[in-house]
Order: structure tokens, then sequence, then C-alpha cells
């Protein structure tokens, strides 16, 4: 062993020491936040870390940024198979993979490492363009602390640079030890040719040195950076539920029997470790902040704040709860600074906490729940978590929420409905449609193929109540044997668990629980997308398992069957924009349904999406509660897409939620338009057969 070797192991010891100081110090901080299982389905976790963290699937959906960082990484991965045979030839004179690989995967593999540094180089020249000339709008705003991306961005293209040029002297002082594969550091080499010797020696020694001391440092100054998501985001990625639909958008449950003072959240150590685990994962790329409709508008919420905040406060509170002496280094790049601008490390750690200090209740109460964050976050990061339990807290141990909620709380509390409307007149909309309660038909001893589940929106607002209307006409039309609860349904409680009032959601839900079980329902059908979430989605939470369907999917189905009996003329071609709703979209993944229902029910329709469809659709302002708050900040969202919709040029404005089609009702409205705003059970009554309608 030489000299040169001693020291090397002598050096990589010291790194790796304090590298494993800074993983135990950073898991230590972690085990603050509350425990939490995330060990269930293996298998599908290791497909999204297939899928999402080495595909790149996600971060490849912004095509040219996508790609730059994409192949940052994919280079990392690939490199750093090329680091280890360094590191193993810095113990072990004269190592080299090509002594234990099949010689055509060696050649692969030396060449591959040459042609990543390439395209390594050519995304970090790309990454400091975009930052210092571009200044896209995403990466702005937030107090982001650019420093940090420049010394990352540097020490990724000094570790590329040193990489070669170590290859281009080794190759002139050992020509067989870089075969021809390595075609970079050959091209490279050539102005070097006739360099002395002793020179050669020199210069492969110092970038062979400076190509391993930039890695060590690399490493362990991660630990003090944003890009700590480069050790973390894999991680991240395997312990997310954010990818699942349906089951995996619930919000997270609550044990209101628990004794505890506290529900939800105020601080760091009230939000679990994954919660926290998404602070050191976060990249601040900004695509959360720019998906936000609230940050759209002009509105304070930006879902990547709430992340970094997060970060920032457990930075700040977990080496005085673990008693941690090494956390101050770099304390300007991690910790930052409180909402109120001041040091976060100067005012004393027990006088702060997360809500207030760094998140305000203006933030948390501008969130609509549209999971636009949650969908673009390139490392499954869940911001609307972390938002649900600021906001159970803010409720149910702070009493403090907006003041226009709290008829809304009072209203389900007495009533069974958001809106002070009477419950005996929660089924006048069926008066003379002849359609059977569930005790009705219990009492005849039928049992219905489905439960028509109609909400409190299509009970009792005016415009929704023609939505339930003709819906109901396409069952009746089809011979569909259903029910309606009447009197007995009310409202199943998921905006008050929106708006952070736990308590009175499992009230809500546990008895509409116990009433379908009563029935034996075993089918559920709705037209609202938060209704269809809630009971087939959040209801299992309680005990209450049934399989609902969305009359966008049941209609399609009825209309694929050819069981919808439609008119035989095909009318006037139509040009229709469809507006996704994001509680059947991200929620649930259901974006066909809706537009095959339109295509098949007006056969010449012109079906058009505005810009933001999709998963990428633009909320329309209701969800999270928002539906009974005002819009005190910026642009109101509703007008923001009704303006997207209507500059389609579109005939006609289809939807498939009742709280989409109040707000792009009132958005035609407030733009003096005539296009109208139809639910997509309506445009398929409308065409229903004349002996079908008597």
């Amino acid at each position: 062993m030489t000299t040169q070797n001693v020291v090397f192991l002598l050096v990589l010891t010291l790194a790796a020491g304090i590298f494993s100081l800074n993983v135990q110090r950073l898991v230590g901080y972690l085990r603050i936040g509350v425990p939490e299982d995330r060990t269930d389905r293996p298998g599908w976790r290791l497909w999204n870390v297939l899928r999402i963290g080495i595909a790149q699937s996600k971060i490849l959906r912004e095509p040219v940024a996508g790609i730059m960082h994409a192949t940052i990484f994919w280079g990392f991965i690939v490199l750093t198979a090329g680091t280890i045979e360094i590191f193993v030839q810095g113990v072990w004179n004269g190592f080299s993979y090509e002594h234990v690989l099949w010689h055509p995967l060696y050649v692969l593999y030396a060449a591959s490492q040459d042609a990543f540094a390439v395209f390594v180089l050519a995304a970090v020249a790309y990454a400091f363009y975009r930052r210092l000339v571009l200044h896209p709008r995403r990466l702005e705003g937030d107090r982001i602390e650019h420093l940090d991306a420049y010394i990352i961005l540097g020490m990724i293209a000094g570790l590329m640079v040193t990489l070669l040029f170590a290859n281009v002297f080794l190759s002139i002082l050992q020509p067989d030890a870089v075969g021809p594969e390595k075609f970079v550091s050959h091209a490279l080499a050539r102005p070097f040719q006739h360099i002395a010797p002793r020179s050669a020696l020199f210069a492969q020694l110092l970038f062979w040195w400076s190509h391993v001391l930039l890695v060590l440092i690399f490493l362990n100054y991660l630990p003090y950076s944003k890009h700590l998501h480069v050790v973390t985001s894999l991680i991240n990625v395997y312990f997310s539920n954010t990818s699942e639909r349906g089951e995996g958008a619930v919000m997270r449950p609550m044990d209101l029997e628990a004794e505890t003072e506290t529900f939800g959240a105020s601080d760091v150590d009230q939000l679990t470790w994954k919660n926290l685990l998404d602070g050191y994962s976060c990249t601040e790329c900004g695509r959360c902040t720019a998906a936000c409709p609230a940050n759209i508008t002009g509105k304070v919420l930006s879902p990547r704040k709430i992340v970094v905040n997060t970060r920032q406060r457990l930075m700040e509170k977990g080496p005085a709860t673990t008693g941690d002496t090494m956390a101050f280094f770099g304390a300007d790049l991690v910790h930052g600074e409180g909402h109120d601008g001041s040091s976060a490390l100067g005012n004393g750690v027990a006088a702060h906490k997360l809500l207030d200090n760094y998140i305000t209740e203006e933030e948390l109460w501008q969130c609509t729940s549209c999971r636009a964050c949650v969908q673009e976050c390139p490392v499954s990061i869940d911001q609307l978590d972390i938002i649900n339990q600021m906001r159970r807290n803010l409720v149910l141990t702070e009493s403090r929420f907006p003041e226009e909620i709290q008829p809304a709380f009072q209203a389900l509390e007495r009533n069974g409905a958001p809106w002070a409307f009477n419950a005996s007149d929660r089924a006048r909309w069926a008066d003379g449609l002849s359609i059977p309660t569930m005790a009705e038909m219990v009492e005849r001893g039928e049992r219905p193929d489905v439960l028509f589940w109609v909400g409190c929106m299509g009970s009792f607002d005016d415009r929704a109540k023609k939505i339930t209307v003709a819906f109901a006409r396409i069952l009746q039309a089809c011979g569909i044997r259903f029910a309606i609860l009447g009197q007995e349904e009310h409202c199943h409680g998921d905006p008050a668990r929106r708006m952070g009032n736990e308590y009175l959601y499992q009230m809500l839900a546990k008895d509409t629980i116990e009433t379908l079980d009563r029935y034996a329902v075993t089918t559920v059908v709705t037209s609202c997308p938060h209704c269809f979430h809630q009971i087939g989605n959040e209801f299992p939470q309680l005990g209450g398992h049934y399989e609902v369907i969305h009359h966008s999917t049941y209609i399609e189905r009825l209309l694929q069957q050819e069981r919808v009996p439609l008119r035989s003329d095909e009318g006037r071609r139509l040009t229709v924009a469809y507006h996704d709703s994001c509680y059947l979209g991200r929620y649930n993944d259901i974006y066909d349904a809706p537009r095959e229902t339109l295509r098949r029910a007006l056969p010449v329709v012109n079906l058009i999406d505005p810009p933001r469809s999709r998963d990428r659709g633009l909320c329309c302002g209701a969800g999270g509660g928002r539906m009974w708050m005002e819009e005190r900040q910026g642009k109101r969202i509703n007008i923001e897409r009704t303006e997207e919709l209507l500059a389609t040029g579109a005939d006609t404005i289809a939807v498939a939620c009742p709280f989409c089609m109040t707000m792009m009702s009132d958005g035609v409205k407030a733009k003096d338009s005539s296009v109208p705003v139809l639910d997509i059970a309506e445009v398929v009554a409308s065409r229903l057969a004349q002996s079908a309608e008597r």
C-alpha cells in the first residue's frame, strides 16, 4: 500500500464518518414527527420508484427543463458506477472493471462514463443559462436561495471536468489504461500529447484528487443544502402514496378518541415523519406553485413555501429537540428566515412554531384541495396533507377559521346540509317523477339495482337540481331500478372534513354509514365527484364499504351497452369545451368517461379541451371548502378558468360536477357571455327519444 493509498483511506474514512453523523442527525430529526406506517404494498412502491424515481416520468411532464434535470439524474446513476471504481482504485492500485466485467459490457460502461459526463455538462450549462438569463417565474419568489443552486451546479460541473481530465492525462501516461471507448477523453487528450511525463503525472494526480475530494465535499455538503433531495428523493417516492388514485388521495384519518389537547398540527412535531421527509426531498423547483390555482390568480398561497417552511422549522427545532451540535454549519442556506423576516436561529426555538411564525392561516385557507401541487411534484411530496393537518389544528384546537364558514358548520350540524335549508325539502326535486325511496322499496319487499345518492347540491341548489332530474330521467329511460334515500339522506361530511372540522365530519359520516348499512346498500351512483370520492374512498376508514360509481362512468356504460334510447336525428353540430373536475380527475383518474359520454350522446360534437385539461386541469375554485368562503385577494379562480374555456370558442361548456356548474355558471355571467354551461347528464337527457321521456 502506497502513501497515496493511506492518505486516501484517511480522507475517505473522515468524510464517510462525517456523512454518517449527518445521516444520523437528519434521521433523528425525522423521529420528532408522528409515527406512520408506510411499509404496505412493497411491490407497488418499488414500481413507483422505477416509474417516477428512475424513469423520471413526472419530471418529464415539462419537456425542456424535464430533460435537463433527468439528464443530470441519469448521469449521476451512470457515473456513480465510475465513482465506485475510482474509490476502489484509491485503495487498490490498478483495479479496473475491465478485469471483472464481460468485455462488451465493459466497453459499454466505459463509453457511458465519457458520454454522460458530456451530457451532464451540457445540462448544467443549460441550468445556469435558465437561472441567469431566462429567469422562469416558478424559480423566483418564496425567498428562493439561488446561491445554493449555483454552488451545487458548480460542483457537478467540476465533477464532470475533473473526471474527464483525470482520464485525459491517464491516457497520456498509460495509453493502455484508457481504451478507445472513452472517446471524449481521447479527443481532449490530443492537444496534450507532447506534454512532459512529469507534468502529465502531476496533472493526472491533481485532477484525480480534485475529483475524489469534490465527490466527498459534495456528499457532505448535501445535508446542509436544499439539494438534500439528491439523497432522499428516491426514498421519498418509495414511501409516498401520492401517485395512487382513489384510495391514495384520501385525507389522513384522525383518532378523535386520543387523549390529547391538540388536534391536527401547528408545529413539526405534530406532523408525520413522512411530512418531514417531504421537506428534505423538496427540490424547490416550483412546479407545485406554478400549478396552484390560488397562486396563479395572485394569492399568497405557495405549496412550495409550505414545504420549504416545514423544512426550515424542522432545522430550527430539530437541534434543540435532539441536542444536536452539528446543525449550525450552513444554517443560512437551510434555516432561512421565519415568516416575519427574522432569523429563525436568533429568536429562540421555543417561541416559534410552524403555524404563524412560518405559515399564516391566510395561506392555509386559500387552498382549494385540487391536488394540482401533488400531481406535479416530481418527487411525490404531499403538500396538501400538511395543509389539511394545519387546518384541523386551526379549527379543532384554536377555533380559528373564516367567519363565513361558521354558518356552514352550524347548518351541517343542525340541518345535515351546508346551507340552512329545511331537511324535509331534500326530495322535493323528485315531485311528480315517481322515484321511490329506499324505505318505500324495502316496505314493498323490493331491492333497487343502485342507490342514487343525490347530494346536498343536487337536492337544494336550483341549478344543480336540473342535473339531478336529468340523470334520474336517464335512469328511468334505461329501465334501471333505482331508489333515493329522500329525507334520510344528509351530507356525508366532506365539506366539514376539507374545512378542518373532523369532529363534524365523522359524526355525519358515521350516521350516513349506519343508514346505508341498514338498507344493505352495495352500489351507489352519484352525480357529485365530492360525494363519489368521499363515500367510495374515505368511508372505508370508518367501516363503510360500497361500490360507488360517478354518473359520468355510469352513463358511459349505458351508452356503450346501447341501453339509452337516443333520438335518431343528429341535431346541429356543437363545439363543446369540457372542464375537468379535480375530484373526478386528479383524485380518481376519471378523464375519459365524461368525454366519451359527450361523444356518444352527440354524434356531431366537436369536443375540445382548453390548454389546461385532464390532469393539468385548472380548478373551478370551489373545492377545499372554498365554496363557502370569499376570495378577497387576487383574481377569482372561477373567472380565470371561465376565460380559458370561453377562449376555446366553444358553443357550450360541459361539466360533470355540481360545484363546477355553480362556479362556471357564475363565471359566464360575470363575463356577460351567453354560452350555456351544461352537465353531461343534461346533454344526454336532451337527446332522449320522446317515447322515453314520457
